[in-house]
């Protein structure tokens, strides 16, 4: 299935998430950010990835910027935007919500569930974004063991 195309707005969007990413790193974390969008642009919620800070495996950062946002009446029409293709966790959060819009801000250095989430009916667009991937391949090489605790992998 094909990514569906950006809006003009959606590098708007990421730069929320990337800020949270770079917070996230300078903190010693891992630098993944999310934020969610109403569909009029309002900003929910946002957050990073706090697995490493808070001691919590399941604060990740599309999970904390839902948190963020607080109890919605519907999350239909809602963006979540990523700086990295969600892992099967967060892309079941955005479906199990009926999140309607999914921005990735790269999927070159992993590959999680956007593609099952456009099967089902989610709008995906991949941005794959420099900076982005900069900053996981950055990480991914500094931080090794870290990252394949976050991936799940032995």
């Amino acid at each position: 299935m094909r990514p569906a195309d950006p809006r003009p707005e959606d590098l708007e969007l990421l730069a929320v998430a990337y800020a949270e990413a770079r917070a996230g790193l300078a903190e010693g974390g891992i630098p993944i950010g999310g934020a969610l969008f109403a569909a009029d642009g309002t900003l929910l919620g946002r957050g990073r990835n706090r697995r490493v800070q808070d001691g919590n495996p399941a604060m990740h950062g599309e999970t904390n910027a839902f948190t963020h946002a607080g109890r919605q009446p519907s999350y239909r029409g809602t963006t979540m935007v990523t700086t990295l293709s969600p892992c099967w966790f967060c892309s079941g959060l955005v479906r199990q919500f009926g999140i309607s819009r999914l921005v990735v801000g790269e999927a070159q250095t992993f590959v999680g569930g956007h593609e099952w989430l456009a099967e089902h009916g989610v709008e995906v667009v991949v941005l794959d974004d420099p900076e982005c991937v900069a900053m996981m391949t950055g990480f991914i090489a500094a931080e090794p063991g870290l990252w394949n605790e976050d991936i799940g992998v032995d």
